[in-house]
């Protein structure tokens, strides 16, 4: 699913909170990062521009490719490997720091994730994500989104951005962890144009338009579109702060 769609316009919508993650990691030049569930490479990008040496991964094939392809073109030397956030395929400690921007929030077993970040860093060194709150309008398109979609039992992403929660999942991995809750900026034209955005650029959404029923992916885009306008106050532009949670830990030495 998540190699479906244009990513771009998606991507560009994030990358701030992937900038905000690399500053409050204290990335900097000669260090050796990870960007786990990287996407087109957001996070991994934004280390790179501060010097340092960069491995991105991604479960998705076509987000592999994605990024590969961004990172030529932006310049940069990032090593590109499909791997799964559950089972990274690197050794013991070798990262300085490993970063994820809401991606490894969406794998099923957050303990599992958790254990595998804090492997692969080095003592000392620095854990970071991003994961959505319960809170706002991208919680509620998201919400909207998994009511379309078939039931699951796994834990919702956005469980990551509750303090208790993340003291459980790294509990006996970190010296220490900070969460602090922030807003993401968002801005559509119109209802019309965020929905369109959706359809091509957001992988479930695309995947929805693929495979739900004509009428179901109309009343889909229609519900979406009705609470666009809720937030823009009919069909003028929208413009909404998304709330996210950004986690930084520092592992046990």
């Amino acid at each position: 699913m998540w190699g479906l769609g244009d990513y771009a316009q998606l991507s560009e919508a994030l990358r701030p909170a992937a900038n905000a993650l690399a500053d409050a990691c204290a990335v900097s030049a000669g260090q050796e990062v990870l960007d786990v569930a990287a996407g087109d490479g957001n996070f991994a990008l934004a280390c790179a521009r501060e010097g340092a040496r960069v491995v991105a991964s991604d479960l998705s094939p076509g987000m592999v490719e994605r990024g590969r392809a961004r990172s030529r073109a932006e310049g940069y030397d990032v090593d590109w490997v499909e791997a799964d956030v559950e089972a990274l395929p690197f050794e013991d400690g070798r990262f300085d720091c490993v970063g994820s921007v809401f991606g490894a929030m969406i794998a099923p077993r957050p303990r599992v994730v958790a254990e595998e970040l804090f492997r692969v860093v080095r003592p000392g060194g620095t854990v970071g994500m991003t994961a959505w709150t319960p809170r706002g309008f991208s919680a509620e398109l998201f919400r909207l989104g998994r009511s379309y979609a078939p039931p699951s039992d796994g834990p919702l992403s956005d469980e990551w951005s509750v303090e208790e929660n993340v003291r459980e999942r790294f509990d006996g991995l970190a010296a220490r962890f900070d969460l602090e809750v922030r807003q993401l900026a968002w801005r559509f034209d119109s209802p019309d144009e965020m929905v369109a955005t959706l359809g091509t650029s957001a992988p479930p959404w695309v995947a929805a338009k693929q495979n739900l029923p004509a009428e179901r992916w109309e009343s889909l885009v229609s519900e979406a579109r009705e609470l666009a306008r809720g937030y823009a106050g009919g069909d003028g532009p929208v413009e909404v702060q998304n709330e996210y949670a950004l986690i930084v830990a520092r592992k046990r030495g």
